[in-house]
């Protein structure tokens, strides 16, 4: 499942961009794997100063309180949002994350970039993840995300003009089948456009049955 969500509110958004305007950013090619270094070409802000952890902790901040992004994804684990600049002629070849990051090492299901920049500020930049009906390429609006399954190959199209501003995570989900947390995905929507729409009756009460122990069936704790 590929899912677009809204994630910053515009004053998040104005105040990462504030600190990132004069912020020391690093070869990108620090925090890739050994494979990914040969088609990594960007920089990343530098990792152990005060304005990273700020940073970090607005965009952690707005997961957790994002129902949608909760619901779909069912976090258990998120890795330390990196934020990444690409100037003109830089890009991210295809590749795959790492299955295991950090230590103690956590396992990486869900992939996640969120826009921090108009799309129209710049040329180029679209995320492109391989599915099974091809390639598809996403350029969303500043402040929104996009997270989709870490299993897939993706790259970034090379940035012709302007500057790509993002913040890439990852996610050890509590749930570690993607068709699993699809299911659940689905029908948590139904169960609340329900009982929007009806209330508590008794089917309501058989979808949330239903909900709740597949919850039980499949979660990892």
């Amino acid at each position: 499942m590929i899912l677009c969500i809204d994630v910053l509110t515009p004053e998040e958004l104005a105040q990462i961009n504030a600190k990132l305007k004069d912020a020391e950013f690093v070869d990108g090619k620090l925090t890739a794997g050994w494979h990914a270094k040969e088609v990594k070409n960007n920089t990343q802000l530098l990792g152990k100063t005060a304005i990273t952890q700020e940073l970090r902790s607005i965009v952690e901040q707005a997961l957790q309180r994002n129902q949608l992004f909760q619901a779909a994804v069912h976090p258990k684990a998120i890795r330390p949002v990196l934020f990444s600049c690409y100037e003109p002629g830089m890009y991210y070849g295809y590749h795959i994350d790492n299955a295991l990051m950090g230590t103690p090492s956590m396992r990486s299901d869900v992939s996640l970039t969120l826009f921090l920049n108009p799309p129209d500020t710049y040329e180029g930049g679209e995320l492109v993840i391989e599915t099974s009906l091809g390639e598809q390429a996403f350029k969303l609006a500043a402040g929104s995300a996009i997270a989709y399954p870490s299993t897939t190959l993706h790259r970034v199209e090379v940035v012709k003009t302007g500057i790509r501003l993002a913040a890439v995570t990852w996610i050890q989900s509590f749930i570690r089948d993607p068709g699993e947390r699809e299911i659940l995905f689905e029908l948590n929507t139904v169960k609340q456009v329900m009982y929007e729409k009806y209330g508590k009756t008794p089917e309501f009460d058989l979808i949330c049955k239903s909900h709740a122990n597949l919850l039980r069936k499949w979660v990892e704790v």
